[in-house]
């Protein structure tokens, strides 16, 4: 008699279905995805929302760091800026080339000096504002344009102030333009050819009177300074000791009797010891205390 089997009769086993492979599991090292992020030992795969986690606090740990060891948290953010700046000038965006345009020969030395740039700069992290700012404060300049073309050249366009006049006062000598502006960097020893206007107001006055005088060829090739007198007019000395003396206004039409005295009688060249246009009325003309025999002297309009 067979044995009873509690339950009843066996059915027959049917086979198990294999459990799928724990996630968990490790594969062979052949089968890993390529894009997934790895610690660096034990082979224990990292998402990449952890491990950007991860990075963040690092970063914040090292900035509290930095706060708490009296450093201010700029200095993090310009190492970090230096350091991507150095990358990249080792890819070549460095600097090799500064083109300056609008500037005269003299006033480019002085601005590429006071520029600062130097060679295999990197050219990504330059400050081009305070880069613009540092040309602007150079004496020749009156504005100024910085373009950067990358990799490697920086372009600076000036607009250049133009040297008027050598300006003496209290035994200085200095290069002006016509604003009345020194311009530092300019030795007024290599400008000789420049007019020279002495006295206090003489700076800020000669723009207006220069004009006017290199307009009469034979006044100004025999002009030797330009005085200011009280701040109000102009003395004109001439290079051969004579003196003519300009009223406070209205100059232009002192200058025009003295053309037209100088076409009647060439007054200009026999000389005097003093012309004086001062009175609009009236042209007084005082001669030289020594004449040469045979020369003539001019005593009145």
């Amino acid at each position: 008699m067979p044995a009873a089997v509690r339950g009843g009769p066996r059915k027959p086993a049917r086979p198990r279905a294999e459990a799928p492979a724990s996630p968990n599991k490790a594969r062979p090292a052949q089968q890993q995805p390529a894009g997934k992020l790895h610690a660096a030992r034990g082979g224990v795969g990292v998402s990449p929302s952890l491990a950007l986690g991860v990075a963040g606090g690092a970063l914040a740990l090292a900035l509290v760091v930095t706060l708490a060891t009296g450093h201010r948290a700029e200095r993090l953010g310009q190492a970090m800026v230096h350091g991507v700046d150095g990358e990249f000038a080792n890819l070549g965006f460095k600097l090799k080339a500064v083109h300056v345009t609008g500037a005269s020969a003299t006033a480019q030395a002085d601005i590429l000096k006071a520029s600062g740039l130097y060679q295999d700069q990197p050219t990504l992290g330059m400050d081009l504002v305070d880069l613009k700012s540092r040309v602007e404060g150079v004496g020749w300049v009156k504005s100024a344009k910085v373009v950067r073309l990358l990799p490697d050249t920086v372009m600076i366009a000036v607009e250049e102030r133009p040297a008027l006049a050598v300006w003496q006062h209290s035994g200085r000598l200095k290069v002006i333009d016509a604003e009345g502006r020194i311009i530092r960097e300019a030795d007024a020893a290599r400008f000789p050819h420049l007019p020279l206007v002495v006295g206090q107001g003489a700076d800020q006055a000669a723009g207006n009177i220069l004009p006017a005088v290199n307009a009469r060829p034979r006044l100004r090739d025999r002009l030797e300074a330009l005085v200011r007198v009280d701040d109000r007019r102009w003395d004109l000395r001439l290079k051969d000791g004579s003196l003519i003396q300009l009223p406070a206004i209205d100059e232009e039409s002192a200058l025009i009797q003295l053309d037209q005295l100088d076409q009647r009688q060439r007054i200009l060249d026999l000389g005097f010891a003093r012309i004086d246009l001062r009175d609009p009325e009236m042209v007084a003309i005082r001669p030289r205390d020594s004449v040469l025999p045979g020369q003539p002297v001019a005593n009145g309009a």
